[in-house]
């Protein structure tokens, strides 16, 4: 039984995942790439989040993101590693990552005790963190800790955000929701991705998008007007709470203070990140 009190694990996560993410919505990162010879954007994306996994292909790769589509995925893996090593995509994303946090949060941000004090919260957390059936979380967790705070304490989000991401992928999996239907079903809940952005960066079209709609509402997910119907509401509110559960052992660990004192600063640091201008306006929606 949970001794913290209810969804407090997403609710940090929900306050830490978003620094991690930061680094993709950053122009800093294509910058660092594009002086290495890599331009396209989803070729970056690919090689900077899949170089943890070493030169893979494009099988792999869509396997463990899930959501894409591996006609986009096979552009541009494995040819990448043609272009430019695991390594050397890993390290541009740590200087991307420490460039857009200097940018977002500010030299004083950075330096201070706060950063030191959620660096040290979210690494603790982590030591209660399982890699079995979770490659994309057992791929970083062999990445050395970064020994700048900061860069600490986004190496921990990025091993929290991956964590309970592999465990969705279980949840979506045991829900039977194929990829663009998880993708459909989550924004249709007003918190996910907003479809013109999905249909931008995952590969899909328009004609894709529609008939997912079509088969989620064929299972009595969706309403005519693409609205989650009873049974979606409870469908992605079970989803979560199955994640929660299988997210559940590095938030325990922390214990209750913790938790709520990692979530305050995670939280405090989002709010700036987000002032500056980190995340797309438009992001999240239905629209």
């Amino acid at each position: 039984m949970s001794t913290l009190p209810p969804r407090a694990g997403r609710r940090c996560h929900n306050a830490v995942n978003p620094l991690h993410s930061s680094v993709y919505f950053s122009p800093d990162l294509g910058k660092e790439f594009a002086e290495l010879g890599i331009e396209d954007e989803s070729r970056v994306y690919f090689a900077s989040r899949g170089a943890a996994l070493g030169a893979v292909g494009a099988g792999t790769v869509t396997a463990t993101f899930y959501n894409f589509n591996h006609e986009l995925v096979a552009r541009h893996l494995p040819a990448v590693w043609s272009e430019i090593t695991p390594a050397a995509a890993l390290d541009a994303r740590l200087r991307a990552a420490d460039s857009t946090l200097r940018r977002v949060l500010g030299e004083e941000v950075i330096a201070s005790p706060e950063m030191a004090e959620a660096a040290g919260l979210a690494l603790r957390a982590v030591e209660a963190c399982t890699s079995h059936a979770r490659p994309l979380y057992a791929a970083h967790a062999d990445l050395p800790v970064p020994d700048q705070p900061h860069l600490a304490f986004w190496h921990a989000a990025t091993l929290l955000r991956e964590h309970r991401g592999d465990g969705h992928l279980a949840a979506l999996l045991s829900a039977g929701l194929d990829p663009l239907e998880a993708l459909v079903s989550h924004t249709a809940t007003g918190k996910g991705m907003a479809p013109r952005w999905i249909l931008a960066t995952r590969g899909w079209r328009r004609t894709d998008w529609d008939a997912a709609v079509e088969r989620l509402q064929g299972r009595g997910l969706l309403d005519a007007a693409g609205e989650l119907t009873e049974a979606g509401t409870a469908l992605r509110a079970g989803l979560e709470e199955s994640t929660d559960r299988m997210d559940a052992a590095p938030y325990e660990h922390l214990g209750e203070d913790g938790v709520a004192r990692l979530t305050e600063l995670g939280r405090g640091f989002l709010f700036t990140a987000a002032s500056a201008g980190a995340f797309p306006a438009d992001l999240v929606g239905k629209g």
